[in-house]
């Protein structure tokens, strides 16, 4: 996320809601990743949060008025020199006023005359009373907005400082941060079905027992959120993992081996790309006991039996799509990622080394060699999952040409 992030020129446009005060939060968010804000207000905004907050949080003066308030000379075109090497504009909350001013050329303040100014990206979030929200007229200007080709982001629903309760609340500050990342990150995968798998399984032995793995999520986690945000129609299935569900992300939550493999092959005629990041169990129970099983003897025999091998099975009916898959290895990574990429028919294998407390399971950062089909081998040092993730979907794009 930061990548996307650091270093780009983003405008923050504040109008007079409730909201505002979130819009503090999201700030702080932006400039923690590393961007350069800038912040508009409108006067009605400073009614419920001061510029002096913005400022702070900023690190520049916030503009308000169009004019010098003293009412001598600018040297300047603010509105239009804003526009300068801009990368994006966010405007949150974006209120009925506001957005009924862009939506019909109404340019009476600093902030909406900047706006119309603004050759970048635009992205709107709505904040307003529900009722307000599905009136007829901000419904008819939200639409003349989206034609115009802002970005409007559909509010939240709950309840509201007015007591009333619906759709018109302002996004949360994570979930427009996601939206700011989607606007400035390529679009390489757009138009592209991808299904990502994460996580691990469980198979129960009895009803309060199970098998499974120290899988956290986070590589297929991270995998899923990469890929929409750089265009991709994502589906993610995923096993047990405390993890949130990646924004704008479909997930499907499964919890056995069995009910992984039938989600992935009911999805796989539809995608493009397969990512199977999740650690399946390769055995199970063979004979699962319905009540818990008491502790009698000093041992306990358990029967296992193998599997369904899902990947190899994606790989065995796959008609022209891309078929990535993960090897977590304790020794010959080289040989044992190979030999599986060929039995499993796969484009690309994920390769490491596991074991380490630095990467693989449980971390928030990864090791890893990509094995391609083509006999090419990348080695990829420690990074974040999140930046793996980009590495990965990279190879996907230089090899599906």
């Amino acid at each position: 996320m930061k990548s996307f992030i650091k270093d780009r020129r983003i405008a923050l446009g504040v109008s007079g809601g409730i909201a505002a005060y979130k819009s503090a939060e999201f700030l702080r968010l932006l400039v923690k990743n590393g961007a350069r804000v800038k912040v508009a207000m409108t006067k009605n905004a400073g009614q419920f949060v001061a510029p002096l907050t913005f400022e702070a949080l900023s690190g520049h003066k916030v503009c308000v008025h169009m004019f010098q308030p003293e009412g001598g000379p600018d040297p300047e075109i603010k509105h239009i020199a804003w526009t300068d090497d801009l990368d994006l504009v966010v405007l949150a909350p974006a209120t009925a006023n506001l957005i009924g001013k862009l939506a019909n050329g109404v340019a009476d303040d600093f902030l909406t005359t900047f706006v119309m100014a603004a050759t970048c990206p635009v992205i709107v979030c709505p904040a307003m009373n529900a009722n307000m929200y599905l009136s007829p007229a901000v419904s008819r200007n939200i639409e003349t907005l989206k034609g115009d080709g802002f970005i409007v982001m559909a509010p939240g629903e709950g309840e509201m400082a007015c007591n009333a309760s619906g759709p018109g609340r302002l996004p949360e500050p994570d979930e427009i941060l996601e939206r700011v990342v989607c606007a400035l990150a390529p679009n390489d995968f757009s138009g592209k079905n991808i299904l990502v798998t994460s996580g691990p399984t469980r198979e129960f032995i009895d009803p309060v027992r199970f098998i499974s793995n120290p899988s956290s999520g986070k590589m297929g986690h991270a995998v899923a959120a990469a890929a929409m945000r750089r265009g991709g129609n994502v589906t993610l299935i995923s096993g047990p993992v405390a993890l949130k569900d990646p924004f704008n992300v479909r997930v499907e939550k499964v919890e056995s081996v069995h009910e992984m493999a039938r989600a992935v092959f009911s999805h796989m005629e539809h995608a493009d790309i397969i990512i199977k990041t999740a650690a399946v169990s390769d055995y199970i129970p063979a004979s699962p006991s319905k009540q818990k099983i008491k502790k009698k003897e000093d041992s306990l025999c358990l029967t296992l039996e193998k599997s369904v091998d899902i990947l190899k099975e994606v790989g065995r009916r796959k008609t022209g799509q891309f078929l990535v898959g993960f090897a977590a290895e304790t020794e010959e990574l080289v040989k044992h990622a190979q030999e599986k990429m060929a039995r499993k028919n796969l484009d690309i294998i994920v390769g490491n080394i596991v074991g380490g407390a630095s990467s693989g399971f449980l971390s928030d950062n990864n090791k890893a060699t990509l094995f391609f089909k083509d006999g090419s081998i990348q080695d990829i040092p420690l990074v974040s999952k999140e930046a793996l993730a980009h590495r990965i979907l990279d190879g996907i794009l230089g090899r599906m040409g």
